[in-house]
């Protein structure tokens, strides 16, 4: 099972959510060869609630994910912590409600919920969480407190980053992280447009409907990352793609 762990349903945080700008995602997504994501919009964007509201109005919610026009999307989101970092957390559509509902006060920069806090809250639900991006210089993850780092499941082998700070070296740096921690490395496009969607992926040995399924085979490492030929290509053409589009979006909102 191809699988983006890194994921996102919006061009940016600014704008409302599209449902056919999203499901263009998702077609794009499976003509990239994958067969499921994980939605891991960022948890302060502009009306959360309605991207899965919206999903739940026109797809159906399979016992663990949405089947959208045959590709598997598990529920999840981004979240910023105090410390300066984020994290992903993928779990069952009502985790992932109630989850957000317990952010509702830590959404504004300076005031974001602390890592330990985080922690705690995501004990209450069956979860995957991820740690974003570790080695990003605006979101250094890797600083943080190692007894914090190692109460998350795995770390996020990101698509930006493989751009930005090269494929070898991001790749070293954050598997590195992962074996000092004892912690797995997955894969994640972080696409903000479908044209980032292969640039980077996990084939799961098995089939997954379920964030319990996930999980156990991301703890157990029963996966490889695909790091695809052209990743730098497809990275610069989203970048192009998305400001051009974002500004169209922004300018008819204005």
């Amino acid at each position: 099972m191809n699988f983006d762990f890194h994921t996102h349903a919006k061009l940016s945080k600014k704008v409302d959510f599209s449902l056919p700008y999203f499901e263009t995602m998702a077609k794009k997504a499976i003509e990239c060869g994958l067969d499921g994501i994980a939605l891991t919009e960022h948890f302060n964007t502009k009306n959360f609630r309605e991207v899965y509201d919206t999903l739940d109005a026109h797809f159906p919610y399979e016992n663990g994910y949405y089947n959208i026009h045959g590709l598997k999307v598990f529920p999840g989101m981004e979240v910023d912590i105090l410390e300066v970092g984020h994290i992903l957390c993928i779990g069952d559509l009502q985790d992932v409600r109630a989850m957000r509902e317990q952010l509702n006060d830590y959404t504004k920069k300076g005031g974001f919920v602390p890592f330990a806090q985080l922690l705690e809250m995501r004990s209450q639900y069956e979860m995957l969480v991820i740690g974003a991006h570790p080695y990003r210089p605006s979101t250094p993850l890797k600083d943080l407190d190692p007894s914090l780092l190692r109460q998350l499941d795995a770390f996020d082998l990101n698509g930006k980053d493989l751009h930005t700070r090269g494929i070898e070296e991001n790749t070293a740096d954050v598997k590195s992280l992962g074996s000092a921690l004892d912690k797995p490395v997955v894969g994640g496009s972080d696409t903000h447009h479908f044209m980032q969607y292969g640039a980077v992926y996990t084939i799961l040995d098995e089939t997954c409907n379920h964030v319990s399924e996930l999980k156990e085979i991301v703890v157990n490492r029963r996966f490889s990352i695909n790091v695809a030929d052209d990743l730098h290509e497809r990275v610069m053409e989203a970048i192009r793609l998305k400001e051009i589009e974002k500004r169209k979006v922004l300018e008819i909102v204005e």
